[in-house]
């Protein structure tokens, strides 16, 4: 089954549900070959006008699922009518529910030192019998890079979650994608921290009412600068209407 893919301002996002997500990582999976997933929220795309690495990786990804309100009122705003928001952090818990019976080997990488390891357990405790079969924190240097994917290939997960934060995972995926040989390869920014509790993640009523972004600002004035990139997003988007 072919997933429609939307334009935003360079960026090819795929129209698609949770569900559909969910079974297209799978069909990767079965399939066995080295797939990237992106999730592209407005500031990711935003970055991608001015990074051109950037931006030829995510149009090479194999799934690239709209993270964010915002890359879902683009689609909507540019005539592609986009079903729902498909959060990074949203689908890596869906994978992870449904690892126990299908049988799926997770590794989480990145975040900082400790972070990762108390992921694994939050892990542990909310998807009884899911195998997480190995960890590794986000500091490195590129003398380490080789025994980090020595470790990956061995432990033969079928998901590698990587938690760098953007552009930087998508960059050190794409550069390393053959050599993993892993199945499946997802980005996921803050997922970890967000999983060990030292993030909060913004109230239910508030992901519904399409304001996570500010819950992140008030809660991370260290993130207003990146924040601002929302409002450029949105005058991007509607200059390039046609």
């Amino acid at each position: 089954m072919s997933l429609e893919k939307v334009d935003i301002i360079g960026v090819k996002v795929n129209s698609l549900t949770m569900g559909e997500a969910v079974d297209r990582i799978g069909e990767f999976i079965k399939n066995g070959k080295s797939s990237l997933v992106a999730t592209a929220n407005a500031e990711m795309i935003m970055r991608a006008t001015y990074d051109q690495e950037l931006q030829d990786i995510l149009n090479a990804a194999d799934l690239v699922v709209p993270d964010g309100a915002g890359t879902v009122w683009a689609a909507n705003y540019l005539g592609h009518p986009m079903p729902e928001r498909v959060a990074g952090y949203d689908l890596a818990q869906e994978l992870m529910k449904e690892a126990p019976a299908k049988g799926y080997r997770i590794y989480f990488f990145g975040s900082a030192p400790q972070v990762a390891d108390m992921a694994k357990k939050k892990a542990e405790e909310w998807y009884p019998g899911i195998k997480i079969v190995g960890t590794r924190n986000g500091f490195f240097t590129a003398e380490d890079e080789p025994g980090i994917i020595a470790d990956i290939k061995a432990a033969k997960p079928d998901i590698l979650l990587v938690a760098l934060g953007v552009p930087k995972q998508e960059k050190w995926l794409y550069a390393h994608l053959k050599d993993l040989a892993v199945p499946v390869s997802i980005g996921v920014g803050g997922s970890f921290d967000v999983m060990a509790g030292i993030v909060q993640r913004a109230p239910k009523w508030m992901q519904k009412a399409k304001l996570e972004w500010l819950f992140r600002g008030l809660k991370q004035p260290s993130r207003i600068g990146r924040l601002m990139a929302l409002p450029k997003f949105v005058f991007k988007v509607m200059g390039s209407k046609k």
